[in-house]
């Protein structure tokens, strides 16, 4: 890091100032100024906003092609490129009105473009929605967006569902690189902290050709919350209170900018309870707490800019075992699991006239503990002092408190990707790059998960982007590699001796991507897509040999496990007036290979073994919905949407793991009242789950039920600080209810009862 950091400020020192400003006024179409206007160019860090007289001005912008975005509550957002050669552009916009969302730039797909310009359909969820909806946790949250949902573990753990698809087959990616914190486990959540995300992406469906193996199933996208405007430094900061867990959450975050340098950071500790069901009980052992901290710094001058991010998350979460002791401690018990987390990303941006180049650098450290329930303790333990058991013992405390970890793995992972944009031709755009990654998996624990092992991961890649009057035509092709290697492990367990016989395997795949967007008409929209995907095997498919505690089976590897492959056809079509929009997303996906654990009739170590199979299979389904807004009652929303999906293997059989069929129906106001309370917002939202008959052969069916959720906010601002306060009410009715993608349903235990949560948020 620093000799990263030596290099930013050589760049600082040798760069000529760049003379080049962009300036202008907005207005609406009654040429009235909009004053809060947010002007950013997203590749060079750089934003500003609109004066009480409209007026914005963006300096020190280097030569070359930038994109610009002006976006403004309740006015079509608008894109525009401009191309600047050592002078001053000034750019005057008149914003035209619009009742339904911001339409943001899509960073996950490779050429940048607002949603509604975009190819392929992807889904966005911003912060702002995701602190109304009330979650406990961001995997929670992003389980709103039709199509996805997550395999859950209490309220601590949550896995993202894309389609039917959840595990490796769904990539998901922080600070713009791959995050890699042994997903494999169906214990191993998602491991991100909600504070400091500015916007969540969702690409339902094969993205191999941009993120290469685990994209078969789709691409979760976590966007950082973007640097302050120039010359402006903010402040935040953020509490929740959850009543059903006892649970508290806190934020503070500090930003600020100069014309080249801008500077963020913030500390987030989070601490529930064991969760409560509706009948009053507590699922024990469901508590747990998180302590993060994110950090970034970046750097934009002439020909070059550059962004460092850092994120350190520690995690202790307990792994409960039922329904036993009642208690609101938050002292965790075993079988529990400790996790530090650390991702630095580096990001930069060559400028070369008409072309750029984009190099992105990643290093992940993840060190997972996970402490078992002693059946013998030591003498000492009985004489503890009293005082030892009231107080709340801090992280450090763990190892001392609890012996050596049982399984512990430390995950280190160097990613790579440069992207080269061609200049454009035209309406052609081109870009081509490479990109890959080295990984290690080293165990230290007296048990043995996966073994020791390193993957060497490389990919070659490009992509074109043509577009001509109302259509664009998207198309890529893409080659890769994956090895890995690992070691030979004999592992001594109740007189028996587990062998992890050493792997050598070598994986290769093309895969290619064909989309094309066409406006029928101002209102009609329609997409088209096909894309093919690949995931290469992953270590515990591959070499698992003993118990995993977490799922409770014995779990045997098969090492002739082949590639995943897969072909999925998306259709999208949208009809979009003033006042009402409908959609329709329909997919079908063919998987050759399909990768599936089973049960067997073997009994090992006082459990049942399963072993991983293959099986040709296929997917389908979609997302239906409508969104209504009559006019003259701008104020009012009606959202609907349905999602479905089917899972079935070449034999008939059905996939595991596939959700319920879910529809969901949101009654919406927006208002402001006096001037004193601005983005004032009411909603109730009626979810209706159906039951899920079609299971496969160790699941068992689930019933149907409806969950009625409640919220409320707004912004109050009083001289120069804003509070926005929020009030959300999750399962209202404290409905009785398991979801069939809980990891208790087996056991009977309930998801979560009655949820109320209480927010506010702090700007200065």
């Amino acid at each position: 890091m620093k000799t990263y950091l030596k290099l930013l400020f050589l760049m600082a020192f040798i760069s000529v100032n760049a003379q080049n400003s962009i300036s202008g006024k907005i207005t609406d179409t009654n040429n009235n100024a909009l004053i809060g206007v947010e002007i950013h160019a997203q590749e060079i860090h750089k934003g500003t906003i609109t004066n009480n007289d409209g007026f914005y001005e963006l300096k020190n912008i280097p030569n070359g092609k930038i994109k610009l975005t002006f976006t403004y509550l309740g006015y079509k957002t608008v894109s525009k490129n401009v191309d600047l050669n050592d002078n001053n552009q000034e750019i005057n916009l008149q914003l035209v009105e619009t009742f339904y969302e911001i339409d943001e730039i899509i960073v996950s797909t490779p050429f940048n473009k607002l949603q509604s310009e975009n190819v392929m359909k992807v889904e966005r969820l911003s912060a702002n929605k995701l602190q109304k909806l009330g979650a406990t946790t961001l995997s929670e949250g992003i389980a709103n967006i039709a199509g996805v949902s997550q395999i859950s573990t209490g309220n601590s753990i949550g896995k993202p569902v894309i389609r039917g698809l959840s595990g490796n087959r769904v990539l998901v990616y922080t600070q713009g690189i791959r995050l890699e914190n042994q997903q494999f486990g169906g214990e191993h959540g998602l491991g991100i902290n909600d504070a400091g995300i500015g916007s969540v992406e969702v690409i339902k469906g094969p993205a191999s050709l941009l993120y290469g193996s685990d994209a078969l199933g789709g691409v979760l996208y976590l966007n950082p919350k973007k640097f302050a405007s120039s010359n402006k430094t903010k402040v935040n900061i953020n509490q929740r209170y959850f009543n059903n867990t006892l649970g508290t959450n806190t934020s503070v975050g500090v930003k600020s900018s100069l014309e080249n340098w801008k500077f963020l950071a913030r500390g987030t500790y989070a601490n529930h309870a064991d969760y409560k069901i509706p009948t009053d009980k507590r699922v024990t052992n469901t508590r747990f707490n998180e302590k993060d901290f994110k950090s970034g710094i970046a750097y934009s001058k002439n020909k070059f800019t550059s962004e460092l991010r850092y994120n350190y998350n520690k995690s202790n979460l307990g792994l409960t075992e039922g329904i036993g002791l009642q208690s609101t401690s938050n002292d965790l018990l075993e079988p529990f699991q400790t996790i530090d987390n650390h991702i630095i990303s580096s990001h930069n941006h060559f400028f070369f006239g008409d072309s750029k180049l984009d190099i992105d650098l990643g290093y992940t450290f993840n060190d997972r503990q996970e402490f078992e329930e002693h059946q013998e303790h030591d003498d000492h333990d009985e004489d503890e002092d009293e005082d030892d058991h009231d107080h709340d013992h801090g992280d450090e405390d763990h190892d001392e408190e609890h012996g050596e970890a049982a399984l512990r793995m430390k995950l280190k992972t160097f990613t790579y990707n440069a992207k080269y944009h061609f200049p454009k031709i035209g309406s052609l755009e081109i870009l081509s790059g490479i990109q890959g990654l080295h990984q290690t998996n080293t165990n230290f624990g007296e048990e043995i998960l996966i073994p020791n092992a390193t993957v060497n991961d490389f990919g070659i890649f490009t992509t074109a982007n043509y577009t001509w009057n109302n259509n664009t035509l998207q198309a890529g092709i893409r080659f890769d590699n994956r090895k890995i290697d690992t070691e030979r492990h004999e592992v001594a367990h109740d007189d028996e001796i587990h062998v992890f016989e050493a792997v050598n395997k070598s994986y290769n795949s093309f895969t290619t991507s064909l989309g094309l967007k066409t406006s029928l008409s101002d209102q009609i929209t329609t997409r088209i897509n096909v894309a093919s995907g690949f995931r290469a095997p992953n270590l515990a498919e591959l070499s698992s040999n003993g118990v995993h505690h977490g799922t409770n089976r014995f779990e045997k590897g098969n090492s002739n496990l082949v590639n995943e492959k897969n072909v999925q056809l998306d259709l999208s079509l949208e009809y979009k007036t003033e006042h009402f929009e409908v959609f329709a997303n329909g997919f079908y996906n063919h998987l050759n290979d399909y990768i599936f654990i089973t049960p067997t009739d073997e009994i090992e170590d006082g459990e049942q073994v399963f072993t991983y199979i293959q099986e040709n299979a296929k997917l389908y389904g979609g997302e239906f919905g409508f969104h209504l807004h009559p006019h003259p009652q701008d104020w009012l929303h009606l959202e609907s949407t349905f999602e479905t999906v089917i899972g079935k293997q070449k034999n008939g059989d059905y996939l595991p793991l596939i959700p319920a069929n879910t529809w969901r129906n949101t009654f919406r106001t927006e208002f402001n009242y006096k001037n004193w309370l601005t983005q004032g917002y009411t909603s109730i939202t009626l979810e209706s789950t159906f039951s899920q008959e079609n299971v496969s052969s160790f699941e068992t069916p689930t019933s149907n039920y409806n969950l009625l959720n409640f919220a409320l906010g707004g912004d109050v601002s009083i001289r120069n600080v804003k509070f926005t306060g929020s009030l959300s009410v999750n399962n209202l009715l404290n409905k009785k209810y398991i979801n069939h993608l809980s990891r208790l349903k087996n056991d009977g235990i309930f998801n979560q009862g009655r949820n109320v949560v209480l927010g506010i948020n702090v700007h200065i």
